[in-house]
């Protein structure tokens, strides 16, 4: 007998980095713009490019999947995967056309990790979307003896290990999965990928604001949209980073230091010249 290979593997925390430092997010940002130039390939069409490197959305971790590795554009030199930019903004619009499809009671969100509780619960707010944080209760959408029981057409994960039970629910039930995939999760049975950073407040919040967005629109529902950084919890900012601008602040007062050194002794030596040339006039005057 053949024995059946386990699909589910276990998530290694030690190769995640939530999120990007401001001096790698600012050497990314300059790497992605130089390439997409050089490509001629289309800008981002959701947001614009230095969203997605403000949030870390295109960092992934040091592992990589069979199924993810396409979407991987290199290694960092610390191992670290990073994805294609333009394929998170891709594949996000992709998803946000599917999810449109849906009446806020006909599908249902869980995001088992706090990381995205924030987003979730204001995406919810917005919506009327149901959402599950904390716990999924096993076997809701799939046995009908439950007492909360209840029927959904579709449901999207924020990842699809920690969310592992609701993703076996839809599969039993064979109902559509949109899911938010790293680099580290295996993509088995998700019907609508969204890749990018699925560890960090900022990225999942970029996601659920612009999924907010286009709902809000398409399905004509008068709310006001609170801003990204409602979304996130707190303010993004693509700065030079802190090591850079604290060199530049000493470069420049060296730079004022030596300015200054160098106008003294140029005085100095402007003094001693004159001192020198009323000397040499005094000793003619005296027959010298």
């Amino acid at each position: 007998m053949i024995k059946k290979k386990k699909l589910d593997v276990v998530e290694d925390t030690t190769s995640i980095v939530v999120e990007d430092s401001a001096e790698a997010q600012a050497e990314t940002a300059k790497q992605i713009k130089e390439e997409t130039v050089a490509s001629g390939k289309e800008q981002t069409s959701l947001t614009d490019i230095e969203d997605y490197i403000k949030t870390s959305s295109y960092l992934g971790t040091k592992v990589i999947t069979p199924g993810m590795r396409k979407y991987v554009y290199r290694r960092r030199m610390d191992g670290l995967a990073i994805l294609n930019t333009l394929i998170v903004d891709k594949k996000l619009a992709d998803a946000i056309n599917f999810v449109k499809q849906y009446d806020p009671k006909d599908w249902v969100l869980i995001c088992k990790r706090e990381a995205g509780w924030r987003a979730v619960k204001m995406f919810s707010e917005l919506t009327g979307v149901r959402i599950f944080t904390k716990k999924y209760p096993a076997g809701i959408i799939t046995n009908t003896q439950l007492p909360d029981f209840f029927e959904t057409k579709m449901i999207m994960i924020c990842d699809p290990w920690l969310d592992k039970n609701a993703l076996s629910d839809a599969k039993n039930i064979r109902i559509p999965v949109v899911g938010i995939c790293n680099t580290n999760n295996n993509t088995f049975h998700i019907d609508m990928l969204i890749i990018g950073n699925n560890h960090s407040n900022k990225s999942l919040g970029l996601f659920f604001w612009l999924l907010a967005r286009e709902y809000l629109k398409a399905h004509k529902i008068d709310k006001k949209l609170p801003s990204l950084e409602d979304f996130v919890g707190e303010k993004l900012i693509l700065e030079e980073p802190k090591k850079k601008r604290k060199e530049k602040i000493k470069e420049d007062k060296l730079k004022e230091a030596e300015t200054s050194i160098e106008e003294r002794f140029k005085k100095l030596a402007e003094q001693e010249a004159e001192g020198k040339s009323t000397s040499s006039g005094e000793g003619a005057e005296h027959g010298v």
